[in-house]
């Protein structure tokens, strides 16, 4: 069983005996399932720790990535705070399974705190749905992936080799803010754009999806995949044509931009 499935809804339990992987073996596990699929090249998204592996996946098999859309992402080893508190997640997954305490700190690590709500404030609709998934989730995988990213290596220095475009999403609150904008710093501008999501948390996906659209729209267009609509949009869309200077969208700015960018949406949105 590849990990790819065993952190899926229903996998069935990995066997104690098999050992824990490194993120070496995770990002080969894709090229396997790619393999397997008969899939060629193809655009990878992933979020956190997935966008970690995508990442060094991209590194590893140059030819296999035409393009990353990364989400909240991950480049250096861990720092002693991460560690530290990966550490005290892996130890209750454990001895305890998937118990209270872990979905806090995991939910707080996902979204931002007007989201999680508070004693005069319920929790948001994506907050309770996401705390009944990871119930569903198998401890034992989850504690396996968790070992296997606390043990990450930093990438950082073999970024600007990558040779595909990268769109990088990060929410203004998320605790690893300050590692996609170290990770965009790294990379190849010319290739590469950051787009900054205000009053967000981690996962932007799931908080802020229409924050995403047009950033999305431009750097599709880029591969020929997406076609621009006539229909006017919001003149407050991220990466709306009408409040960007048109230099960041010349064609050889792969349908988005040459530089990084920091664009900045309110929930009003």
């Amino acid at each position: 069983m590849s990990f790819q499935e065993a952190l899926q809804l229903g996998a069935a339990t990995m066997s104690p005996d098999d050992p824990v992987p490194s993120v070496d073996d995770l990002a080969d596990q894709v090229a396997e399932v790619l393999n397997f699929f008969g899939l060629g090249a193809v655009m990878c998204m992933g979020v956190t720790a997935g966008a970690y592996i995508l990442t060094l996946f991209a590194l590893k098999y140059k030819h296999r990535v035409i393009g990353l859309i990364l989400v909240s992402p991950l480049c250096t080893a861990p720092s002693w705070t991460e560690w530290l508190l990966n550490k005290v997640m892996s130890n209750l997954l454990y001895f305890y399974g998937m118990c209270g305490v872990i979905k806090e700190l995991l939910l707080k690590r996902y979204f931002s705190k007007d989201l999680r709500g508070c004693a005069q404030v319920p929790e948001s609709d994506v907050v309770q749905a996401c705390r009944r998934l990871l119930d569903e989730r198998q401890s034992s995988n989850v504690w396996r992936f968790l070992e296997a990213i606390n043990g990450r290596p930093d990438i950082s220095e073999g970024l600007r080799k990558l040779q595909c475009r990268s769109l990088i999403f990060i929410g203004e609150h998320s605790p690893f803010h300050s590692e996609a904008v170290h990770m965009t710093s790294k990379m190849d501008r010319r290739y590469s754009a950051l787009v900054e999501v205000q009053a967000c948390g981690t996962i932007v996906t799931e908080e802020q999806p229409h924050a995403m659209l047009i950033p999305l729209e431009y750097f599709l267009m880029g591969y020929g995949l997406y076609k621009a609509s006539k229909v006017s949009v919001s003149p407050r869309s991220p990466l709306s044509p009408l409040c960007i200077s048109p230099d960041l969208l010349s064609p050889e700015s792969m349908g988005l931009k040459l530089k990084p960018i920091k664009t900045r949406i309110s929930l009003g949105v």
